[in-house]
């Protein structure tokens, strides 16, 4: 674009910033004098049904306008959600709807017939816990860790004498047997 449509573009972006800064503080007015009166008062003002009072198939987009408080708009929405069954019954689906709390979380040491390295073991192998309490005691000693001496890097070959460092090179030798040769394959022509 050219410079000239960039500062056009550039007037018209503030132009309707600053409308739109105007338009909040006027809802931001309203809102304030609304939270004063009592809510029977703000509804009939702003021709609202009560949103309590509200059922499945009713127009609940009323309540969706800038100049309507955000508390009645969340009561309004809660009624919706409560009157239509496929809104109220929140399917599995949900990635988070379970409870992370740890509030149901088990409460000490949980008896599982589960072993470690073992699988899951049949009724007549299980190990009682007193005798998995003992070999946990028996873990709890410590490891004594087994010291080596690394092995010193066979010295790089010098440019002195580089055929005398190296080994020699091994190739791959293949020997085929006389009868595991293919027979000719010579085709006859008609």
């Amino acid at each position: 674009m050219s410079a000239w449509a960039n500062r056009k573009a550039a007037v018209q972006a503030e132009a309707e910033a600053l409308e739109n800064a105007e338009q909040a503080a006027v809802v931001a007015e309203q809102h304030a004098a609304l939270a004063e009166k009592p809510e029977a008062e703000v509804l009939a003002e702003l021709d609202l049904p009560n949103p309590d009072a509200m059922q499945a198939g009713d127009d609940f987009s009323v309540f969706m306008k800038e100049t309507v408080p955000a508390a009645l708009r969340n009561r309004a929405l809660r009624t919706l959600w409560r009157s239509d069954p496929v809104l109220a019954n929140v399917d599995m689906l949900v990635d988070y709807g379970d409870d992370f709390t740890g509030k149901n979380d088990p409460i000490g040491l949980v008896k599982t017939i589960y072993r470690v390295g073992k699988g899951m073991l049949p009724d007549e192998e299980e190990i009682d816990i007193e005798d998995d309490a003992e070999v946990a005691e028996a873990d709890e000693d410590p490891i004594e860790i087994a010291e080596f001496e690394a092995a010193e890097p066979a010295p790089l070959p010098t440019p002195e004498a580089p055929a005398a460092a190296l080994p020699p090179r091994r190739r791959m030798r293949f020997e085929f047997e006389a009868s595991a040769t293919p027979a000719s394959t010579e085709t006859e022509t008609v």
